[in-house]
């Protein structure tokens, strides 16, 4: 996770996040709120660090930072983490855990990706229903670098720089990059990529499941109705149905012969590419023995028709769902 790449002049941008574990409130007073704030700025003030970004809510804290050659991400981490944890601790006089687990770091390579992630920190605090605009959030650093309160220790000319032109330029652009609310799935994908939420599902072993996923699953999980992993599976089996031009509505679960096995290793098949789930949990959701699955997707990767099938990109499929969605087609 902290394998770092060039940014610039040698320095690297990174996301860290915490999550809070059960019952605790990593902002339970103003006071607080203030000394974790002034954390955050003190361990960027060295070895050329930067910090661009935070967002303080009661069950996350999110930084973006520009971290140099030689220094990681870890360092920082390491600095803000056990200083917090113990002012939490002293705040609620309980003891105990302050975090949910260890803190988790995502790589920012170029601006665009910057920006990407300024603008869903920016809606973070909506999506929670912690405020009804981004501006409007008062413990996180927008305010300040969009010119709205003072400073208070934090530079925000770093993050002003990556778009360009004067302050009050800068200002205009950063404002508008944020003025349009990301939907729901955007909203959703994003935090399935960052480890914020777990993706569920029905076709577990016992009571379901809930794991972890990202790229192209968090993508499938996002654009699905509802958003989980039985919706997936059901864009999966979707768009299988229509490469393979069977009539519009066609149950797999219950298709029989050659093409319902065909039409079930496709799904499996591009389930376990994504990192959806399992094979296993696939049979299940077709309520089918594993093994026999199995075979069938063995079966499948040797067929030149389904290699492809299973090479296509998961942003093409999604592309090609959205498009049969939009002229109405029956059974999307």
């Amino acid at each position: 996770m902290e394998n770092s790449v060039s940014d610039r002049q040698g320095a690297t941008t990174w996301h860290l996040c915490w999550q809070a574990a059960m019952g605790r409130n990593l902002v339970s007073s103003p006071k607080l709120l203030e000394k974790i704030t002034d954390r955050l700025t003190q361990a960027h003030r060295q070895r050329g660090r930067a910090l661009l970004y935070y967002l303080l809510m009661p069950r996350e804290i999110h930084v973006l930072a520009r971290i140099p050659a030689g220094d990681a991400p870890r360092a920082v981490a390491r600095e803000v983490a056990t200083i917090v944890a113990r002012w939490v601790r002293e705040f609620q006089r309980e003891r105990g855990p302050v975090f949910a687990e260890r803190y988790r770091t995502h790589e920012i390579r170029t601006d665009a990706e910057l920006k990407y992630e300024v603008r869903m920190l920016a809606w973070r605090p909506v999506a929670m229903g912690l405020c009804t605009a981004p501006r409007n959030h008062v413990s996180s650093s927008l305010r300040t670098t969009l010119g709205l309160r003072r400073a208070y220790g934090f530079e925000s000319r770093p993050l002003l720089g990556v778009f360009g032109g004067t302050v009050f330029e800068a200002r205009n652009e950063l404002g508008r990059l944020i003025r349009q609310r990301p939907s729901d799935a955007e909203l959703r994908e994003w935090e399935l990529n960052h480890g914020l939420a777990l993706a569920v599902g029905s076709a577990g072993p016992t009571f379901g499941m809930a794991r972890e996923v990202e790229g192209p699953a968090a993508a499938l999980v996002a654009a699905a109705s509802p958003q989980d992993i039985d919706g997936a599976l059901s864009l999966l089996e979707r768009w299988v149905a229509h490469r393979l031009a069977l009539e519009s509505g066609e149950d797999l679960s219950t298709l029989p012969g050659a093409v319902g096995a065909q039409a079930r290793a496709l799904v499996a098949g591009l389930a376990v590419q994504a990192g959806l789930c399992p094979a296993a949990s696939v049979a299940r959701h077709f309520n089918r023995a594993r093994a026999t699955l199995c075979e069938q997707m063995t079966a499948s990767r040797s067929r030149e028709v389904d290699r492809q099938m299973l090479g296509t990109p998961m942003q093409l499929i999604l592309d090609e769902i959205k498009r049969l969605k939009v002229v109405g087609s029956k059974g999307f």
